[in-house]
């Protein structure tokens, strides 16, 4: 599995503002609605529903928000690189400004945990945040995501 299987270029946006988490999940389900067709409203009960588990605030600037979901038929996600940090929960108590959001099928279990661990070690590679912080450009960043990892797969 590789990133570009999971991350689709459209699928990649560059937010100016959100003011809370719960917006910030708004604008994810609306990303996931528009580009896999999930139901937004569902989306983002989901997202709630899991981050009531325990925080999905990583650390340094990141977050990884997922859920599973019955109208999921793959893995699939989306990254917002947030322009202005917003307070997550994150485990340092730091805003976080790097957001990669997965959804599985319900029944996916090994498959989803492989994503999000792919997702997990790209995004805990401080260089490829910092690249990420430094570009505005959405097909910039989604050509760093999923070209970084396919280098370090070779």
């Amino acid at each position: 599995m590789e990133l570009s299987d999971i991350l689709l270029p459209e699928a990649v946006k560059v937010v100016s503002s959100v003011s809370s988490k719960k917006r910030l999940f708004h604008e994810l389900g609306d990303i996931m609605a528009d580009v896999h067709g999930l139901p937004d409203g569902a989306a983002v009960a989901a997202l709630m529903d899991r981050e009531s588990l325990g925080p999905t605030g990583v650390g340094k600037g990141v977050a990884l928000p997922h859920a599973r979901m019955a109208e999921a038929s793959r893995v699939s996600g989306c990254f917002l690189r947030l322009e202005k940090p917003v307070d997550y929960g994150a485990v340092d108590r730091k805003p976080v400004d790097l957001v990669f959001c997965l959804f599985a099928p319900e029944a996916a279990g090994v498959e989803h945990l492989k994503a999000l661990a792919l997702v997990s070690r790209t995004l805990r590679d401080e260089s490829i945040c910092a690249k990420l912080r430094a570009n505005t450009t959405a097909s910039t960043l989604h050509a760093i995501l999923t070209e970084t990892h396919a280098s370090a797969a070779a």
